[in-house]
């Protein structure tokens, strides 16, 4: 595809941008959302509280990133419904979406006393911090089902080109945590089960908030509720389909990390602590990127439900044109600023030299790293998820674990590789099957 055939024009660009901002900011309230959290707990006299919300916290994080397709794969098909002006069917995969994470919400709380009791002594607590943390996910479990119900929501907000509401949601939910957390903890004199409740309640909140703008969204959109489908299993489909492809992707990339992290562990502590920091780095890229990457979801998804071929290579020639500057402009800082960012993050001499030892990857990994999260936009927009799965299993089995077991004489050079490396990969394949798809003119099969 030649770029310079279908420059994006002016308003093209104010589209893409009007998308991209709100999710970045919404992107970053989610890590303050935690480090509130550790700061309030923090500052109660017996450290095994902190310890019980890390570790109960770590195990909902994994838990819930690996129902994320709840979100992507909403996504791309409203985006696509949304394209053509299809009422009946956005409202019906609102219904479907909401109905499938409620579902998979009410049985991980169904399960969640076995649930906790094999994942909790995993995490190797002492006994004090195993009690408190008990506490922590069985009230942390009852947010389950309005946890995955607003993946499904924040999904549809994106599929309908409405990043603002996505921002709002998040922004007034986090801030509604923080305060409960203060509430609770201080005001009331709860520990980790405070932390726990606040974080419950809020959740709720975001799903009748969200709810509520679904409603009136819905007033201004044509169509009406065919109430059979959402009964029918066959008519779910391809919206499970779609996720079951997304589901395999997400849950390899998870595998990928913990398998990095175990094995900085066994090269020691100051080297499992500076990988540690430099993964913040990592947030920092994609809370960048992955702004770009829902607005691709979003234009791409619209322009294949209107089979518009020539929007379709303006909308990716722009954001693809802001992924890269946004990756230079983070190499940049990472260059520049990179010290002196490891300096703010931690204050243990050997963690500072060793994550400072070890900078370079990081600065390399905008660049090498955004082409990755576009082509995630780009088949979440098309719902050609099935590439995801297939180019991720790819470079985690043929690229990032080949190349981790010849460079362990390395050490954390040779791991840090192995992760630059599957970037590498998911980059290259997925540019390569896009290529393909492009010269067959496939997109709107």
């Amino acid at each position: 595809m030649s770029l310079a055939q279908h420059w994006p024009d002016r308003p093209t660009h104010r589209r893409v941008w009007s998308l991209a901002w709100p999710m970045m900011l919404s992107n970053i309230t989610v890590p303050l959302l935690g480090l509130v959290d550790t700061a309030v707990i923090g500052h109660l006299p017996e450290p095994h509280y902190l310890g019980a919300v890390a570790i109960g916290g770590m195990i909902f994080s994994i838990l819930y990133w690996a129902f994320g397709f709840l979100r992507m794969g909403t996504t791309g098909m409203v985006a696509q419904a949304h394209g053509r002006e299809d009422g009946d069917r956005l409202r019906m995969l609102l219904g479907q979406s909401l109905v499938l994470g409620a579902c998979i919400g009410l049985l991980i709380l169904l399960l969640r006393t076995p649930l906790t009791t094999l994942a909790l002594p995993l995490m190797g607590p002492e006994p004090d911090v195993l009690t408190e943390a008990t506490r922590y996910t069985e009230i942390r479990a009852f947010g389950a089902p309005a946890v995955l119900c607003n993946f499904a929501l924040l999904g549809w907000f994106v599929g309908m080109q409405n990043t603002r509401i996505a921002l709002i949601l998040l922004t007034s939910t986090n801030l509604l945590n923080m305060l409960l957390d203060l509430l609770f903890v201080f005001g009331l004199g709860m520990k980790a089960d405070g932390v726990a409740l606040a974080t419950v309640l809020a959740e709720y909140f975001s799903l009748l908030l969200g709810l509520w703008f679904c409603r009136r969204l819905l007033l201004k959109t044509a169509g009406q509720w065919l109430w059979p489908q959402l009964r029918r299993l066959r008519d779910y489909k391809a919206l499970i389909q779609v996720n079951r492809y997304l589901f395999v992707r997400t849950v390899s990339l998870l595998l990928t990390f913990a398998f990095f992290t175990a094995q900085g562990a066994q090269q020691g502590t100051s080297i499992l602590s500076a990988n540690a920091v430099l993964l913040n780095f990592l947030l920092l890229i994609s809370n960048a990127l992955d702004g770009f990457a829902h607005a691709t979801e979003a234009l791409i998804g619209q322009t294949v439900g209107q089979r518009n071929l020539d929007r379709f290579k303006r909308t990716l020639g722009c954001t693809a044109f802001w992924s890269l500057i946004s990756a230079i402009m983070l190499t940049l800082v990472f260059w520049m600023g990179g010290r002196e960012i490891i300096l703010l993050l931690t204050d243990i001499e050997e963690v500072r030299e060793a994550a400072s030892r070890y900078l370079p990857w990081v600065i390399a990994l905008p660049l090498i790293g955004c082409w990755s999260f576009l082509l995630d936009g780009l088949f979440i927009g098309t719902t050609r998820v099935k590439i995801m799965q297939d180019t991720m299993l790819f470079s985690v089995l043929c690229v990032f674990v080949p190349i981790w077991w010849v460079t362990q004489p390395m050490g954390n050079h040779g791991l840090w590789l192995a992760l630059i490396s599957l970037f590498a990969a998911r980059g290259i394949s997925g540019s390569w099957m896009f290529w393909r798809h492009h010269r067959r003119n496939a997109w709107f099969d």
